[in-house]
C-alpha cells in the first residue's frame, strides 16, 4: 500500500511540469501590446486619416453651388431720352442660379495637403508606438523580478532540506544522549525562520505575477512556469533603431511637406466655370421679363499676397526642422551614454559572477565539515548555522547576479531597439 502511495505520488510530481503555464518574455512582450489600452488608439488615428484624405481628395471634384437672391434698388438702367420701345427694368430683382467650378490647375494644393496629412498621420502613429515600446522595460522589470524570487524560492527549499537533514540526526543525537536538546531548538527556529522568509518570497512572487497579468490580460498563478531566456546575442557597437528614431524623421518630413504647401500659396489657379439660372432680368438686360440664362468659361488666378510672408514662413519651418535635428541627436547622445553604463555594468556582473563561484565552492567545503563537526559534536548548531547562511548568502549572490546580468542584457536590447 505505501508503494502504491509512494508511486502515486511520485507521478503527479512529474506530471506538475507539464500542467505549469509556460510563459516567455517575448509573448509578455507581444501580449502586453495586445492589450493595452493605447494600442486602441493606432486605429483611430488610421480611420482619421483616411476620413481627412478623402475629405481633401474631394477637391478635386466639380463643387456645385445652388445661390439665391431678391433684391430691391433705388434705380435701374434707362435708355437715353426715355425711349418707349424698351420698357424700363424693375427696381425688384430676383434670381436662382447653379454655380459649378472645376478645378483643372490648383497648384499642388490637394497633392502637397495630402502629403501633408499623409506624414502628419504617420508622427501620430509613431508617437503611440514610442509609448507602446516603453512597455518592453516595464515587462523587463516585472519579468525578471518574478524570476529572480524564483531563485531565491529554490535555493531556499535547499537550505531547508539541509536544515531538515541535520535536525534528524539531531533529534537521533539526543535520543542516544550524545546531544543537548537546545541545538535541535536552535535548528527548529532557523527552519521555521526559513519558512518565514519563503512565506515572504512567495507573498512578493505573487505580487509581480499578478502586475504581469494585468499587462498581459491574463490570470497567472503560482503554477505559472517563467521561461528563464536565453543569453541574446548583443553587437559590439549596435545600431539604435528605437521607434523615436522614426518619429523624428516624420517630424522632420512633416515640416518639409508643410513648406511645400506653404509655396503653393504664390502658384496660379486655373479653373472652368459654369452658371445656370432664372431671373429677373436674364443675361439680356434690355428685357424686363423672368428668363433662363447660362454662362462658362474659364477662369484664372494669381494671389501675390503670399509672397508676403513666404520668407518669413520658411525661416520658422527651418527653426523647427533644426530644433527636431538637435532633439535627435541629444536622444542619440543619451542613448549612447546608457548603453556605455550597461556595458559597464554587464563588465562588472560578469566579475562578480566568476568571484561568486569561486567562494560558493569555498562556502560548500566549509558548510560539509562544519556539518560533520556538528554530528560529532565539535561544534556547536549556531557555529553550524553561521556556516550555512554563509554559504547560502554565496548562493543567492550568484542567483542575483546572473538575473541581473540576464536583465542587463535583455534592457540594453531594448535600448537599441534591437
Amino acid at each position: 500500500m505505501y508503494l502504491k502511495i509512494a508511486m502515486a505520488f511520485f507521478f503527479l510530481i512529474s506530471l506538475r511540469p507539464s500542467l505549469a503555464q509556460q510563459l516567455t518574455l517575448e509573448e509578455c512582450y507581444d501580449r502586453a501590446r495586445q492589450n493595452y489600452p493605447l494600442i486602441k488608439q493606432k486605429e483611430l488615428v488610421a480611420k482619421s486619416r483616411e476620413f481627412t484624405i478623402n475629405n481633401i481628395q474631394s477637391g478635386l471634384l466639380p463643387q456645385i453651388s445652388l445661390n439665391g437672391q431678391a433684391s430691391y434698388q433705388s434705380d435701374v438702367t434707362r435708355l437715353p431720352g426715355g425711349s418707349s420701345l424698351v420698357e424700363p427694368l424693375s427696381k425688384d430683382q430676383y434670381k436662382v442660379y447653379v454655380d459649378v467650378n472645376q478645378s483643372i490647375y490648383d497648384g499642388g494644393v490637394v497633392k502637397k495637403n495630402s502629403a501633408l496629412q499623409e506624414t502628419a498621420s504617420l508622427v501620430e502613429d509613431q508617437k503611440i508606438e514610442v509609448e507602446l515600446y516603453k512597455i518592453k522595460e516595464r515587462i523587463n522589470q516585472i519579468f525578471f523580478g518574478a524570476l529572480l524570487i524564483d531563485e531565491q524560492l529554490a535555493q531556499i527549499d535547499l537550505v531547508r532540506k539541509d536544515i531538515e537533514t541535520s535536525l534528524l540526526k539531531m533529534e537521533s543525537a539526543i535520543r542516544n544522549g550524545t546531544a543537548f536538546r537546545t541545538s535541535a531548538d536552535i535548528l527548529q527556529a532557523e527552519l521555521l525562520k526559513t519558512d518565514q522568509r519563503g512565506v515572504e518570497l512567495k507573498a512578493a512572487h505573487k505580487s509581480y505575477l499578478d502586475m504581469l497579468g494585468m499587462f498581459i490580460h491574463q490570470t497567472l498563478t503560482e503554477t505559472t512556469d517563467l521561461q528563464k531566456p536565453k543569453t541574446p546575442s548583443i553587437q559590439n557597437e549596435p545600431v539604435i533603431s528605437r521607434p523615436e528614431i522614426s518619429l523624428y524623421n516624420y517630424q522632420s518630413q512633416l515640416y518639409t511637406a508643410q513648406q511645400q504647401l506653404n509655396n503653393t500659396r504664390v502658384t496660379p489657379r486655373v479653373s472652368l466655370f459654369a452658371q445656370g439660372g432664372y431671373g429677373r432680368p436674364g443675361l439680356n438686360m434690355l428685357l424686363n421679363t423672368f428668363d433662363t440664362y447660362y454662362l462658362g468659361g474659364i477662369r484664372f488666378s494669381w494671389n501675390f499676397g503670399g509672397y508676403y510672408n513666404a520668407n518669413r514662413d520658411k525661416q520658422i519651418l527651418d527653426l523647427n526642422l533644426e530644433s527636431v535635428n538637435k532633439q535627435k541627436e541629444t536622444f542619440l547622445f543619451n542613448t549612447q551614454l546608457s548603453l556605455q553604463q550597461q556595458n559597464n555594468e554587464l563588465s562588472k556582473l560578469r566579475e562578480l559572477i566568476e568571484i561568486d563561484e569561486k567562494l560558493i565552492e569555498l562556502r560548500v567545503r566549509i558548510k560539509n565539515t562544519a556539518k560533520s563537526q556538528l554530528d560529532n559534536g565539535v561544534i556547536t548548531a549556531n557555529d553550524y548555522l553561521r556556516e550555512l547562511n554563509a554559504e547560502d548568502q554565496a548562493k543567492q549572490n550568484l542567483s542575483v547576479h546572473h538575473i541581473q546580468l540576464l536583465m542587463t542584457q535583455y534592457s540594453q536590447q531594448v535600448t537599441t531597439g534591437n
